[in-house]
């Protein structure tokens, strides 16, 4: 009974690339929340600052793993081995590799042989990415197709609709905190996601679909997906108000980290489906 619930909600959703459920769904943002407590725990036993420069240095690993999983998408790794490059896995592939290089590059920068852990750990980050950007090239040039209009109107949605959103919370809602770096780019993450997801299923030659059970709920109903954008509207609003709330209180070190995994849950999938939309796979 226990291994066919296992398998039916966990195991073959990886494996045969289903969609999401209600009950996967809910385990991994459980797993989410223990992992940036575990995380903080880390990060103050180890006396790594929580602070903006952390956070900044960490959005090149969530566009690298944006791009990994593209990776997986080309169907270029055809061994067993390509269930890593799948969500929720990859996560943890990413994080395995981060966490030494964080760990070792503070522990230079401690003992005086580097000026800055923040410096190589995002530095790493870049090169990692492009690294992964370079094959992903390679990739569309020799087996696929490279599509910069894609790209180019992605873009354009993700700024008119961020544009909007600021707009809005900033000089309408009268929300002075909104000139706040990291909410901004909050809001260009989950407009990418909303932009790439609306343009991948109701614009894109290929025919995509929506894999997370709210999401897909919502499309069917409405009969498209541009509706991602108020339904991020939903959660976005409501969301940074309360996370403003919290930083108030004084606790900013959870309060960084619980931003930065709302930057990546929506920043990593939307980087994710504008480069495999590119790339036509």
């Amino acid at each position: 009974m226990i291994r066919e619930f296992i398998y039916k909600y966990y195991i073959d959703p990886i494996r045969y690339g289903q969609p999401y459920t209600l009950v996967d769904t809910l385990t991994y943002a459980l797993i989410l929340l223990a992992c940036i407590w575990l995380i903080y725990r880390w990060l103050e036993s180890n006396q790594i600052p929580i602070d903006r420069g952390l956070v900044y240095s960490l959005l090149p690993w969530i566009t690298f793993g944006g791009c990994l999983r593209v990776v997986e998408d080309t169907g270029f790794i055809t061994s067993d081995w390509h269930i890593l490059l799948t969500t929720p896995l990859i996560f943890f592939l990413i994080f395995i590799i981060a966490l030494p290089v964080l760990f070792i590059s503070n522990i230079l920068e401690m003992r005086g042989i580097i000026q800055s852990f923040k410096r190589v750990f995002f530095g790493t980050g870049v090169v990692l990415t492009v690294s992964t950007l370079i094959f992903l090239v390679w990739f569309g040039l020799t087996k696929s197709r490279i599509d910069l209009l894609v790209a180019f109107t992605i873009l354009a949605m993700t700024a008119v609709s961020g544009s909007a959103l600021y707009a809005v919370t900033r000089y309408g809602f009268k929300w002075q905190y909104m000139q706040e770096r990291l909410y901004q780019v909050l809001i260009f993450g989950h407009m990418l996601d909303a932009s790439a997801t609306s343009f991948g299923i109701d614009l894109h030659s290929v025919l995509y679909n929506e894999q997370h059970v709210v999401g897909s709920v919502l499309i069917d109903l409405t009969g498209t997906a541009f509706v991602m954008f108020p339904l991020k509207l939903i959660v976005l609003i409501p969301g940074i108000y309360i996370l403003e709330l919290y930083r108030r209180e004084g606790t900013t070190g959870i309060w960084y980290l619980i931003l930065l995994a709302m930057i990546m849950v929506g920043l990593a999938p939307g980087i994710r489906d504008m480069m495999r939309m590119v790339l036509y796979v």
